[in-house]
């Protein structure tokens, strides 16, 4: 009897539901050509959960998440909804579903495509070998911290870090790097930031366990510089939520598009599995999204949240395959492509694909 794994689905706003459904159409390929099953739940958040349930995170969705074995999600908000007081945003749904999910590390792999080394606006030859793995903390730094204020005339935000906060995601951080080629860059502001300083010191502390991983650290100002100067240099990046949200995204660039990067939010009993880009509603409903960045975010959940290895690496080569192929969505259209695809176009060949390896 094959095992069943219960996944809740969020699909979100803008493009979110269309991307879900490429990737669930993968999964639905693989498990066809192995020994498990996936059993779907679908649960609200974001701006479609505020005009429905006058909430961006219902307490059913809360509820639903934490029965589930993964969590796949697509995207939330909008201009619809930026009025709203904050504590209404879609936003605030997805940040409160982290906290109640205790998901305090955000892994965010960039690795470049061969066949895709012209997408990116670096030179081919800087890109060549890029494979870099961003370890964000996720639920402390300044995003959280209080007190916090704004009145008019003067706003200011605080950040905090304990000590157990930062010796938590830096585990996370050197048991990645075991898995790969044993180096942690450490990113922080020790040299004017208190809070940094504290997070430079219990990094080096953790390391101690780690005697095999090589360990170095560099300010974030400097970090955002190499990873356009040299991003090959880079194995594991480790850094807080402020620093981590900025220099993620801009290792997405060096992919050639965002469409191509998944994530995992980890460290909870429940993992969230995403795309790193927004909901896109300028272009929801019009067939031109990219679903590999989701589908993606569905083989990590595969491999982080279910050990399914060799269900993960089938759905991984098959993607590898369909560019070499020239399969390309619209974002990618100017770069080898041989025939551009719709979002269901791409999300079905990737299927075919991944049933045939």
């Amino acid at each position: 009897m094959k095992k069943t794994y219960k996944i809740g689905v969020i699909r979100g706003d803008g493009i979110g539901p269309e991307i879900i459904d490429e990737a669930i159409k993968v999964l639905d390929s693989v498990c066809t050509n192995e020994d498990f099953e996936l059993s779907y739940e679908e649960y609200l958040m974001g701006g479609i959960a505020y005009d429905l349930k006058g909430t961006p995170l219902p307490d059913e969705t809360i509820e639903g998440c934490l029965k589930s074995d993964a969590v796949l999600f697509g995207a939330i908000g909008g201009q619809k909804w930026d009025n709203l007081p904050r504590q209404f945003r879609p936003e605030s749904g997805l940040l409160k579903l982290r906290k109640e999910l205790g998901l305090f590390a955000n892994l965010r792999p960039t690795a470049v495509f061969d066949e895709l080394l012209d997408a990116s606006t670096l030179k081919p030859e800087v890109l060549k070998g890029v494979d870099l793995f961003v370890v964000r903390e996720l639920t402390g730094g300044i995003y959280f911290g209080e007190p916090r204020g704004n009145d008019g005339t003067k706003a200011y935000n605080t950040m905090v870090y304990t000590k157990p906060e930062i010796e938590r995601i830096a585990k996370v951080a050197f048991e990645s790097a075991m898995k790969r080629r044993k180096v942690v860059c450490s990113v922080d502001k020790a040299n004017v930031l208190e809070v940094s300083q504290l997070w430079r010191d219990t990094v080096i502390e953790v390391a101690q366990a780690y005697p095999e991983v090589t360990l170095t650290h560099m300010y974030v100002d400097n970090a955002a510089m190499q990873l356009v100067r040299n991003p090959a240099q880079f194995d594991v990046i480790l850094t807080g939520n402020i620093f981590g949200d900025i220099l993620s995204d801009e290792a997405s660039m060096i992919s050639g598009s965002i469409g191509l990067l998944p994530s995992a939010s980890i460290g909870g009993s429940v993992g969230l599995y995403e795309p790193i880009h927004g909901s896109a509603p300028d272009i929801a409903g019009q067939g031109i999204a990219n679903p590999i960045a989701t589908i993606l975010s569905a083989s990590m959940m595969l491999r982080f949240a279910l050990g399914e290895e060799k269900a993960a690496d089938r759905i991984e080569s098959a993607i590898k395959k369909v560019l070499q192929e020239g399969y390309r969505t619209k974002d990618l259209a100017a770069y080898g492509a041989k025939e551009v695809c719709s979002t269901t176009q791409m999300g079905s060949i990737i299927a075919d694909y991944v049933s045939r390896i």
